[in-house]
């Protein structure tokens, strides 16, 4: 989210955006690594080094940093691999948590991080007139 919101602003140091996002330093250096590796961030080391997004926060889809960040699991094994389970074909809760999965999927690849910074500014600027109610 803060890389996206600060695109072409230059590197943003991970201290910085642990602060402001209010993930631990620790996790998020976790996170960074396989998004690096798959090319959706850019990172340098050194004075004024940090990271960056790699192309546009309009460009990259929620649904593809899930997929780098957890792979294609979900909660129930037998939805992304069916042979886990001999009654996958015949299991009417398969259906249901395979139906929960696309359409969390749909939500996520319809949606960029672009859409995402927009829905946050709406909520910081309904937070600060929430502030200034009597």
């Amino acid at each position: 989210m803060e890389m996206a919101r600060r695109y072409g602003e230059g590197p943003l140091l991970l201290k910085d955006i642990s602060e402001k996002q209010d993930i631990s330093l620790q996790y998020l250096e976790h996170l960074i690594s396989p998004l690096v590796k798959a090319g959706i961030v850019k990172t340098t080391r050194g004075f004024k080094g940090g990271v960056w997004l790699a192309r546009p926060p309009a460009d990259i889809k929620l649904s593809e940093t899930l997929r780098i960040l957890e792979g294609d699991n979900f909660p129930v094994e037998c939805v992304s691999n069916p042979g886990a389970c001999g009654r996958s074909r015949t299991c009417a809760a398969r259906d249901i948590w395979d139906e929960m999965k696309q359409a969390m999927y749909g939500v996520l690849e319809s949606t960029t991080f672009e859409d995402l910074v927009k829905r946050q500014e709406i909520k910081d600027r309904q937070s600060k007139c929430e502030n200034y109610e009597v």
